[in-house]
């Protein structure tokens, strides 16, 4: 009977090593960023600070989105000056949301929009729901 304690200690303490994390392995991060405004050098910050953190972390490292709701959705549209910039973005992995909400209220639809942009009901709700799932808010 000892023995056999003794080999579920030594299992439990050996599945418990294994399920600890390598300290040297980088941690797994989330952050929404928002934009608010439609003036293309807050655009072009909030995607630098998207491509520095995947620059930083490793893009497998780190889940980025970006939520753009009131003046902000202007820049998501198709004839934005930074349409190519987010675009860019996407295609390295970033999520690039717009709000339903404002489409409504701007009478946009989705054919006015940048085809790699993706779209939540409401860009303050997108935002209070990642916070509450433990994603980091932040606001260039």
């Amino acid at each position: 009977m000892r023995l056999q304690t003794l080999a579920t200690a030594l299992l439990l303490s050996f599945a418990a090593l294994n399920a600890a994390a390598d300290p040297s392995a980088p941690e797994h991060e989330k952050v929404i960023l928002q934009v608010s405004d439609s003036i293309p050098s807050k655009w072009n910050l909030t995607l630098s600070n998207a491509s520095n953190l995947q620059e930083l972390l490793g893009k497998d490292n780190v889940e980025i989105e970006i939520v753009a709701y009131g003046p902000g959705i202007d820049m998501l549209r198709m004839e934005s000056e930074v349409g190519d910039k987010i675009d860019k973005a996407v295609s390295s992995g970033v999520k690039v949301v717009a709000c339903q909400n404002t489409m409504k209220a701007k009478k946009l639809t989705k054919d006015d929009m940048l085809g790699s942009v993706s779209y939540v009901p409401g860009g303050v709700l997108e935002i209070m729901r990642k916070e509450k799932e433990g994603w980091s808010y932040v606001r260039p």
